[in-house]
């Protein structure tokens, strides 16, 4: 296939949004471009994440699991006996391959593969095949001034100060403004936009015009609301009809319940505030693509890089402390760090998460981010493209996980995965793609693999052995119980060892490092329990 041929890539990632936050997957947020998309194109019901921001991010790009790259758990290194926390020199990142193949390769947002953050390396993106570059290379931070902010390999700080920046916002005009150039400057060359959005990934902050457009919208409280979007899931499509919902987290009251509810509304308000600016943003680069007249000649793919996050952040009792890479406002007001029930979020001075709510987001599963039971790696999959590569309007429920999306691009691009790039030896994909799949025999019965902080995983055709560690093995048939509340291991012990043993062989394959080895690592960086790693 000629260049002039190939179809354009634009892949979309979110960042800690729950399997049904969107309004085409059930959710009250509003998400109309989003939801085109879908009606155009696939939805995937059963496509899952690798639990955590980073190992989701190094999978995607490689079409390996984490461990394999060399980012086993985040990007802070473990020494000598544990994972570097550094996208390694054994994989290959999209970006690579498609720019081999004549691609002009774009990325704006979050990057989160590199420990070292200041000075630049191999490991940043102009490093590993982007020929253009903005956002942050660390995890987390302010959505009005965010740490390590980058334009190439320099830092761009200084943007932040421009009047009403808002990080959202930056990466999806940074994605435009590329796109424009691109087809000014390189337009007989097709083109992989990778647009790596922080939203809604705490801390909320969100402009208020949009918060807004949200009070009242969650008034009922999650114990009603979470049944009302199971239904709507239901009729959607969006879960197998034989779900059941699981049970309201035990650790969360019922709303009536709940402590400082007015301030956990405002909290439920910026979070939709968040997912709906991306919205908006993802518009304006349809916008750019229908112009061109490139909207059906451009494979776009969205999803989230885990579950929701429950993850809660005690306030610390001085605004202003230096555990933020960002202490004060750039008026010089101090920050508030933590769930401080009379601070409203939203505004540049606080730093707070929804906390509870991620048990609505990630209806109709249990648990959350980090996990790798459904709540934490069930991600919402939207997949629109050209007529000959997919189905539009339909719901695919094949298995899947983010190894198949370097796979499925390469197949749709026509582009070959090579044994080397340049001097260094590439490790073979590990996943296939999933255009077509129910036409792909290599689909049926095929094994899935997750592990994560001891965490662990395996899904072979319908039967998911899992585990929270340090907990045994529990055994689901998800045909029937896609939200994991009845255990079968008492009664399937062959099969338990059976599965565990072939769970087994994969991590001592991939590079999976005991999680007892990884905390008796002298030194190791640890993050406290009250503060959940912002700083990584």
């Amino acid at each position: 296939m000629s260049n002039a041929n190939k179809c354009n890539v634009l892949l979309i990632l979110c960042d800690d949004m729950g399997y049904s936050d969107l309004g085409c997957y059930g959710g009250e947020i509003d998400t109309p471009n989003l939801d085109r998309l879908a009606a155009d194109g696939m939805r995937f019901t059963r496509f899952y994440n690798t639990a955590r921001c980073a190992p989701s991010r190094a999978s995607l790009l490689t079409g390996l699991h984490p461990h394999q790259t060399g980012i086993g758990i985040l990007t802070y290194n473990d020494g000598p006996d544990g994972y570097p926390g550094n996208l390694n020199q054994r994989c290959v990142t999209m970006a690579e391959v498609l720019k081999s193949e004549g691609y002009r390769t774009y990325m704006s947002g979050k990057w989160h593969l590199a420990n070292d953050v200041e000075n630049v390396n191999d490991t940043w993106p102009l490093q590993r095949g982007f020929d253009r570059y903005f956002g942050t290379l660390t995890g987390s931070g302010s959505f009005y001034h965010p740490h390590t902010l980058t334009r190439g390999n320099e830092s761009a700080d200084e943007e932040t100060r421009r009047p009403g920046f808002y990080y959202t916002d930056a990466i999806s005009e940074e994605a435009v403004q590329s796109l424009e150039d691109h087809f000014t400057d390189h337009s007989d060359k097709p083109f992989f936009q990778y647009v790596a959005y922080t939203a809604p990934h705490w801390p909320l902050h969100a402009p208020p015009e949009t918060v807004a457009k949200y009070r009242g919208r969650f008034d009922q409280g999650w114990d009603v609301l979470r049944r009302e979007r199971f239904e709507r899931m239901q009729q959607l499509g969006v879960v197998p009809a034989q779900t059941k919902l699981s049970e309201r987290d035990p650790a969360i009251p019922a709303w009536e319940d709940a402590s400082n509810r007015e301030w956990l509304l405002r909290c439920m308000e910026v979070y939709a505030a968040q997912v709906d600016r991306m919205d908006q943003g993802i518009g304006k680069i349809i916008d750019v693509l229908e112009r061109q007249k490139q909207l059906e000649n451009t494979l776009i793919l969205f999803l989230s890089d885990n579950g929701g996050c429950n993850e809660q952040i005690h306030p610390h009792p001085v605004p202003g402390t230096d555990l933020l890479s960002v202490t004060h406002t750039h008026q010089g007001e101090p920050i508030w760090l933590g769930n401080y029930p009379d601070k409203t979020p939203g505004d540049e001075n606080t730093f707070q998460t929804y906390g509870d709510w991620a048990n609505l987001s990630n209806t109709p599963y249990r648990l959350y981010k980090s996990w790798v039971h459904e709540g934490g790696i069930s991600a919402p999959l939207i997949i629109h493209g050209p007529k000959s590569l997919i189905s539009p309007g339909t719901i695919n429920q094949s298995p899947g996980q983010l190894t198949d999306i370097l796979p499925t691009i390469l197949a749709a691009t026509d582009t070959p995965y090579p044994a080397r790039y340049g001097e260094r030896d590439i490790l073979p994909l590990e996943g296939i793609s999933l255009l077509k799949p129910g036409e792909d025999p290599s689909h049926k019965d095929r094994c899935l693999y997750w592990e994560h902080q001891g965490n662990a995983a395996i899904r072979r055709g319908d039967w998911k052995l899992v585990r929270n560690y340090p907990g045994p093995w529990e055994l689901y048939d998800m045909s029937n119980d896609a939200t994991e509340m009845r255990d079968r291991a008492s009664e399937q012990p062959q099969l338990v060892a059976e599965l565990a043993a072939e769970y087994e062989a994969w991590a001592k394959r991939c590079g999976v490092i005991p999680r007892e080895q990884i905390l008796a690592i002298p030194g190791r960086i640890t993050v406290p329990s009250d503060y959940f790693g912002w700083m990584i």
